[in-house]
């Protein structure tokens, strides 16, 4: 009798090819208006990319914003970027897994929103074609995560009362979102009335080397992380602001890739790092830098850009690694809309966000109605 000495599972699976694309621009309000030090939002406006293939659907949503604020990408650039230059060269394709991406994604600079959400996407078809869970196919080795809020710019006061609602909902850290004239004030008064809570603050970019006085006064309340307090694309001068500061930095904007993250820690620009999925360009990005922060001792945590469920069900699926030692910003959904776009609800119990699991890949499901009635825009990407 011959044997065969190849394994049945080693070519049981012959990967899975994307037939079609779908993209469509989506619309959903805020239940109040988020503000940072950069502006305000009433609204989140996304591309969403659904890849078919083989009677499944992988889905993933963009977090480029209308307007170059947050990084240099727009919806309008990468719609266009999309619809011309990424999905041609994947649909009608067959692709063993997400890393077989890299030859088409790589070529090209910057755009790494775009390619996260492709990227991404697809990491929801292939999981889901191996009947996987994300979290297993991405490493993940919990059940849930650590989360916590994240408050934009109000009035002390107000800001007291958001605490307090906080606290009272078990959340694993409050965040504050500060800007130059708004900052240590506020800071004193919730510590005052805090003492003990994980406390951070987000600048978003708001301040210079100038100001050094000013965040070295932060030092006094015993935060977690003051993140971003520097420019978007520096890296150099947070290595100088951190040697001056007892807090540890925590790097958001500067950080687009793992060498982004080696440098910054290897010359102590920051003690923790924030790992956005879409901000480095997608998964295999997002594991090399959890990865390498591991390696350097430095925590990481998943932060958030207002997702809705698809993009939070992603980010949840993400933070299960094991280096995501720090809560997160993927908090309660109904935080953030009065209706979401799938049929699951996202809802933190005691500050721990409970892995989606309504089936394998990102573990929800769209809620295909509400979704028409607020997409402005949809099209489709075919051979």
């Amino acid at each position: 009798m011959t044997v065969d000495p190849t394994p049945p599972t080693a070519t049981a699976f012959q990967g899975i090819r994307v037939d079609s694309a779908e993209l469509h621009i989506v619309n959903l309000p805020l239940v109040t208006p988020f503000v940072i030090s950069t502006g305000t939002m009433t609204s989140k406006t996304f591309p969403l990319l659904v890849l078919r293939g083989e009677g499944i659907e992988g889905i993933a949503e963009a977090v480029m914003d209308p307007q170059p604020d947050y990084l240099e990408e727009t919806i309008a650039g990468a719609m266009e970027f999309l619809r011309g230059t990424l999905l041609p060269r994947i649909v009608g394709k067959r692709f063993s897994s997400p890393y077989e991406l890299a030859p088409i994604l790589t070529p090209w600079r910057g755009n790494r929103m775009a390619k996260a959400v492709v990227e991404m996407a697809f990491w929801d078809l292939w999981s889901k074609s191996l009947n996987l869970p994300l979290k297993a196919a991405l490493g993940g080795v919990r059940d849930a995560v650590d989360v916590g809020v994240s408050l934009g710019i109000a009035p002390i006061e107000t800001t007291l009362e958001h605490v307090d609602e906080a606290i009272a909902k078990g959340y694993k850290r409050t965040k504050l979102k500060i800007a130059q004239g708004h900052d240590v004030r506020l800071v004193e008064a919730v510590r005052k009335h805090h003492p003990d809570i994980k406390l951070t603050v987000d600048a978003n970019t708001d301040y210079g080397l100038a100001d050094t006085a000013v965040l070295r006064a932060l030092d006094a309340f015993n935060l977690d992380y003051i993140e971003q307090p520097l420019a978007f694309d520096d890296i150099q001068d947070h290595a100088k602001l951190q040697a001056s500061l007892k807090t540890a930095i925590c790097l958001d904007e500067s950080i687009r890739a793992p060498s982004d993250a080696r440098k910054a820690l290897e010359i102590g620009a920051a003690r923790v790092i924030n790992i956005k999925v879409g901000r480095v360009g997608g998964f295999m990005a997002a594991r090399a830098i959890h990865d390498l922060c591991a390696a350097f001792d430095a925590p990481v945590w998943c932060g958030g850009m207002l997702e809705s469920g698809i993009g939070r069900a992603h980010n949840i699926h993400l933070a299960t690694m094991a280096n995501f030692t720090k809560p997160g910003d993927t908090s309660s959904a109904s935080r953030y809309f009065h209706r979401d776009i799938i049929n699951e609800q996202l809802e933190a119990v005691n500050g721990r966000m409970p892995v989606p699991v309504n089936g394998p890949g990102i573990g929800v499901t769209l809620d295909h109605a509400f979704l028409a009635s607020v997409t402005s825009h949809s099209e489709e990407v075919r051979p």
